[in-house]
Parts: C-alpha cells; sequence; structure tokens
C-alpha cells in the first residue's frame, strides 16, 4: 500500500524534437492510479464495515469478536485488491511511463510491454509500433544530415576552386593587358618620342609634311591601342576613377587648343564657349579630357565645311556640388534618326560608307558613353542629316579649392656652366627611351643622367655630390625595377623628400596605386607627351614634395596589396570568405589526423590550405601549411601538431582582415 501512495513526479507530454529546447518544467505532486483505486475500494469497504456495524448496534446484535473477524476479512481484501491493482494496472503504466520519458530523451528503444492482454497491453504495442517508426525517421533524418553536410562541404570545396580559377584567370587577363600595354606603348613612345624630337629640328618642307603624316598615323595607332584597352578596362571592371582637384575651364581650353590646328588645316571654325568663374573641382581629369578629345576629334572628322563649337555651362545644384554641361555642336554629315539609338554601341558607326570614308572602329562612343555614366552623369545626342550633331554631356562635380596660379621655376647652375633648371637623374632601361627623353629634357634645359636600371641608379645617388632634383624612375627594369629601387631610396633620410615620377608603358588600373604604395609621388603613362611631360616635371620641380607617407604594415604580402590595387577586391574577398568557412572543419581534421597519426588525411588538407593561401597570397600561412604537410610525409607527427597552433593564428589573421571584423574594430 505505502508503494501506491508514493508521490512521483508528472512531465507534461511535448514534442520530440523539442525535448533539448524546453524550459525546466514545474514539478507537480500527484497520486498514482492504482493508490488512487486502492484508497477508494478501502474506503468503500470501510464504510460497508461500518454500515454492518451500525445495523448491529440498532438491533442489539453487535458482537465484538464477529466484528474483529469482519474487520480483518476487510482489511484482507483491501489489501489483495491493491496487489492485484499493482500488478495488472500500476506496474504497466510505470513502464509505459518510463518507455515514454526514454523516448522524450532521444533513446528510442521499445517499451517493456506487460502482458495483461487488455488496453494497456495494446496501448503499450502501439507505442512501440510508433517508436519503430520514429526511429526509422531519425535515422534517416540523420543519414539525410550527413548527406547534406558532406554536398555542402564538396559544393563549398567547388566554389573555393571556381573562385581559385576565377582569381586566377582574372590574374592572367590583368597580366595580359598589362604586357599588352608595356609591349605596345613602348615602341610607340619611341616612335613618337623620336619624331616630336625629329620635327623640331629644321627639315625641308617635304620632308616635314612626311614626317607630320607619320605623326598623325602614329597618333592614330595611339587612339586605337588606348581605346582597346580602356575598353578591355572598363569591361574587366578594372578602370577606376581618379578623384583630384583639377581646373575645369582650363582643361576644355586646353582640349579646344589641341585641336585648333587640325580644324584650321580642314578649314573649320573651332570655338569655344566658356562660361562662370573659373574654379577646381574634385574629379578625374584625365577622363574629362579623354570624353571631351574625342568628341572634337569625332566632330572635325565628320565636318567638311562650316564650325564645331565646344560648350561649358557650370550649374550650381546644392552646398559643395555643381553640374558641368559640355556640348560639342558641328554643322558635318549627321546621323540618321534610326542609328541614333545604336551610334554608342560598341563597333557601331553610322554605315559602312562613312566608316570606308572617314575610318575608325566605333570604340569612342562607346567609351565616351561609359565613361561619362561611371562618373554618374548622362550623354545624349541631336543630329539631323546634312545639318549635324550636338553631344551633350552632364557631369556632377564637388566643388575643390580656388586655382592657384602657377609659381615660377627655380633655376640651378648646369655642371659647364650654362643655365640649368635642374639635375635630373633619369632610370629607364631601354635606349629608345632614353634618347627620347633626353631630348625632351635638353630642349628646357635640363641636366640629365641617365641610369640603366635601379642599382645602378642607387649607385649614382649615393656618389652624386650635388644630389638631383627630381628622378625618373622608369617600373620594369632588369637587375632591380622601380618599385624596389624606390622602397631602398624611401629608406633613407637623406631622400625622404627626393621627387620620384614613375615613369611606365604599364597604363593598368593599380599601376598609380602601387607606384604611390612603394613611394613615389606621381605616374605618368608612355608614350611620353612633351606638353604633359614638362609640366608635371615643373610642377614638382617648383613646388617640392613632402615625404611619402608610411604604408602600414600588413600581414598579407605586397603581393595581395597589388592584387587588390588591380580591382580583383571583390573576388579575393569571397575566397577569403570561402576559405574561412571552410577553415574550422579543415582545423578539425588535421587536429585528427595529427592525433591518429593519418599521414594520408593530414597532408591533403594541409595541400588545401596551402593551395588556398597561395591564391589568398598569405605567404606564412602558406609556409605553415607546407611545413605540415612535409611533416605529415615524414611521419613527424609531434612536427605536424606544434605547427597546427601556428596555422590556427594565421587563419585567425586572416579572419581580422575581412570587412566585416574590419568595420568592426573601427567601431
Amino acid at each position: 500500500m505505502e508503494n501506491c501512495s508514493a508521490e512521483t513526479t508528472h512531465l507534461p507530454e511535448v514534442p520530440l524534437n523539442a525535448v533539448s529546447e524546453t524550459p525546466p518544467l514545474k514539478r507537480t505532486k500527484y497520486r498514482s492510479l492504482a493508490s488512487k483505486f486502492s484508497t477508494f475500494t478501502a474506503v468503500l469497504l470501510g464504510w460497508v464495515l461500518m454500515v454492518v456495524m451500525s445495523l448491529d448496534v440498532l438491533r442489539h446484535k453487535f458482537d465484538l469478536i464477529e466484528t474483529l473477524c469482519l474487520s480483518l476479512v476487510v482489511l484482507g481484501v483491501v489489501g489483495a485488491i491493491s496487489r492485484f491493482t499493482m500488478k495488472i494496472l500500476a506496474r504497466p503504466l510505470a513502464l509505459l511511463q518510463q518507455g515514454i520519458t526514454s523516448v522524450g530523451q532521444g533513446k528510442f528503444e521499445p517499451i517493456q510491454v506487460s502482458d495483461t492482454r487488455d488496453e494497456i497491453e495494446e496501448l503499450g504495442r502501439s507505442f512501440n509500433l510508433m517508436i519503430a517508426e520514429l526511429s526509422t525517421s531519425h535515422r534517416e533524418i540523420q543519414q539525410h544530415r550527413e548527406l547534406l553536410e558532406d554536398r555542402i562541404r564538396q559544393r563549398t570545396e567547388e566554389l573555393e576552386k571556381a573562385l581559385q580559377a576565377a582569381v586566377a584567370a582574372s590574374q592572367a587577363k590583368s597580366d595580359f593587358l598589362a604586357n599588352t600595354s608595356h609591349e605596345l606603348r613602348t615602341p610607340m613612345n619611341g616612335l613618337l618620342g623620336m619624331l616630336d624630337v625629329t620635327l623640331d629640328s629644321p627639315l625641308a618642307a617635304e620632308q616635314r609634311d612626311q614626317l607630320e603624316t607619320a605623326q598623325r598615323c602614329a597618333f592614330s595607332l595611339l587612339a586605337l591601342l588606348n581605346d582597346i584597352l580602356d575598353l578591355s578596362k572598363i569591361e574587366a571592371g578594372k578602370l577606376v576613377l581618379e578623384k583630384i582637384p583639377f581646373d575645369l575651364h582650363g582643361v576644355l581650353e586646353d582640349c579646344g587648343k589641341s585641336f585648333h590646328a587640325r580644324a584650321t588645316q580642314k578649314g573649320v571654325s573651332l570655338d569655344l564657349e566658356i562660361s562662370g568663374a573659373r574654379c577646381d573641382v574634385l574629379g578625374d581629369p584625365l577622363r574629362l579630357r579623354q570624353i571631351v578629345t574625342n568628341l572634337l576629334s569625332n566632330a572635325i572628322k565628320f565636318t567638311e565645311r562650316g564650325r564645331v563649337c565646344l560648350r561649358l555651362d557650370i550649374v550650381e545644384t546644392v552646398k559643395d556640388r555643381l553640374e558641368a554641361r559640355i556640348e560639342v555642336q558641328d554643322t558635318g554629315i549627321g546621323i540618321e534618326a534610326s542609328k541614333l539609338s545604336e551610334i554608342f554601341e560598341k563597333f557601331t558607326q553610322a554605315n559602312g560608307a562613312i566608316t570606308r570614308k572617314y575610318g575608325g572602329t566605333g570604340l569612342g562612343l562607346a567609351i565616351i558613353k561609359q565613361l561619362v555614366e561611371m562618373q554618374g552623369g548622362a550623354v545624349s545626342l541631336k543630329s539631323d542629316v546634312g545639318v549635324g550633331s550636338t553631344f551633350s554631356i552632364t557631369l556632377p562635380y564637388e566643388r575643390g579649392e580656388t586655382v592657384k596660379a602657377p609659381a615660377r621655376p627655380v633655376m640651378t647652375a648646369r655642371a659647364d656652366g650654362a643655365p640649368a633648371r635642374g639635375r635630373l637623374l633619369l632610370v629607364e632601361d631601354n635606349l629608345v627611351n632614353q634618347k627620347v627623353v633626353q631630348a625632351i629634357l635638353r630642349k628646357k634645359a635640363y641636366h640629365i643622367d641617365v641610369a640603366n636600371h635601379g642599382q645602378q641608379a642607387l649607385e649614382m645617388l649615393e656618389a652624386s655630390k650635388e644630389g638631383y632634383d627630381l628622378v625618373l624612375m622608369d617600373v620594369q627594369m632588369p637587375v632591380l625595377d622601380g618599385l624596389d629601387t624606390t622602397r631602398i631610396v624611401r629608406k633613407n633620410p637623406r631622400w625622404k623628400r627626393l621627387p620620384i615620377i614613375a615613369m611606365t608603358a604599364h597604363a593598368m588600373q593599380g599601376d598609380r596605386e602601387r607606384c604611390l604604395l612603394a613611394g613615389m609621388n606621381g605616374h605618368i603613362s608612355k608614350p611620353i607627351q612633351p606638353v604633359p611631360f614638362l609640366a608635371a616635371i615643373d610642377q614638382y620641380m617648383e613646388q617640392g614634395v613632402d615625404p611619402p607617407p608610411a604604408v602600414p604594415p600588413s600581414p598579407l604580402e605586397r603581393e595581395l596589396t597589388d592584387r587588390l590595387m588591380r580591382e580583383e577586391t571583390e573576388m579575393v574577398n569571397d575566397l577569403l570568405h570561402v576559405f574561412l568557412q571552410l577553415a574550422p572543419d579543415r582545423m578539425e581534421k588535421l587536429k585528427l589526423a595529427a592525433g591518429q597519426e593519418d599521414a594520408t588525411t593530414l597532408s591533403t588538407e594541409a595541400r588545401k590550405i596551402a593551395a588556398a593561401a597561395e591564391q589568398l597570397a598569405s605567404r606564412p600561412l602558406e609556409e605553415c601549411a607546407q611545413r605540415i604537410e612535409q611533416a605529415a610525409g615524414r611521419g613527424d607527427f609531434e612536427t605536424a601538431i606544434r605547427d597546427l597552433e601556428t596555422l590556427r593564428h594565421e587563419i585567425q589573421t586572416l579572419e581580422a582582415l575581412t570587412p566585416e571584423r574590419a568595420s568592426a574594430s573601427g567601431n
């Protein structure tokens, strides 16, 4: 009877998948069904006994011995009933409860069913069937989960490989464009430079005409080269606009002046209508010059008589912002209305006859449209056949500082006593380029010394007693290239303020940034044009320079910095994110393989990390993974385990460089 009335706890029924997430439940006191039934039976028989005793008393037939015997019989019946109840009701229910609780805890084991041949036994068997189905479902879910995790891991690894291949392909394309640019611009620099030098000397009229024809052809070839490379850079997402102060009026005036002679030769009037006060704006003067130059070139090309007009109107929009509205209007052949929507497409001209008569590839207007849209502007066209065309461009700019008048050049003395504007060191390995630069600079009375490579330049800097006022540094050279040479120069306090201008045939996006990061002060692309070339030199000679800012150290080596500067940031970041997603699983595999002395798995996983590190250009991570792979090959698992901690640290260093971590730390 005591067992029947013992207090226990009752857990409300909850879904199986919520057992682990259910908060602690309130403990509830209750009495078992068997104890309740036994109590009810005892009370009922006690009541019957009391009724019998009361009747005996009323009839005056009360017999104490009979009453005691009857009481003993009642107690015996109550005990028998309780025992029977425990056997056929309480114990089967308790076993059923234990089984259900076990299932709720995730143990899919059959319930022990009592052979009672009643509803309780049937209920227990039903629960066992349910448990069997749950167990089967649980196994299938577990298998599906493991299969899904394997597929996710496999797909992630495939994605990593694809990203590695994409980065490699992008790198190859960048290298191809850079090498193509360099290989084509280097001879073009020599050709145009020597033509310019020759035309500046006394010539017969016929010779001058022939050389000017050759020069025009060379400029046409250079323009075509620039268009092809610009289009390739735009489509590859590698063309990034500068944001520097420049004189908006001055750029358009220069463009107009540069086409004045060509317009005069054709008998076309070239007018400039520039309104508003002069002011500096923040933007990309090179791309603005390219846009206006292309429009003026087309206008003069397709205009046989009449005029070409370049207009500039500046409209204030909001505070410190303005809008430049530029128009190029001509009285040329015009464009058919049906062709207006196609004229800005690549390799498109109005018709084949125009191509045969005037030439061209149809790239200029396509590049103009993309350059304008990249700057947040818009381009439109109005044209009538036989009347002319008007190209309208709007470009938003931020207002810059007021234009300052240029300072007067500082004159020094040359070694031979003749007046000189300064001593320059030209670091250039190409003989033709040396001659071109020397010819341009000597006309302006500069004294020039020449070094054939970076190591020779360092020796000449050390040996020079007078010192140099400016260094013109080629980038791609044998022995010691321009970037490494500049880094060495900047480490010497004597040359902290020495102006160094990069002079390179590499014209890809990122070349200028890499030059500045190395410590250079400016960047000039080949082929060298005498006027902007001399203007850049005069600027640094007149104004001097401040020491270049120090580049903060980074765990990623310079190779990654260079790659990021080539606008591969998005793909490299994607690759980095995928690598970091896979890193915990790979570290766990490496740790387990090292502990179990599984050389094959250890070597395979280490090789994967080394391959990813190579794409990320993280040399410390790559070397550490390679050491683990080599240790696995030797069977030196103790060394591998020690290097695993270094590997973990390098991965954490990479993780700290992700944009999310960087922004979090900045906040």
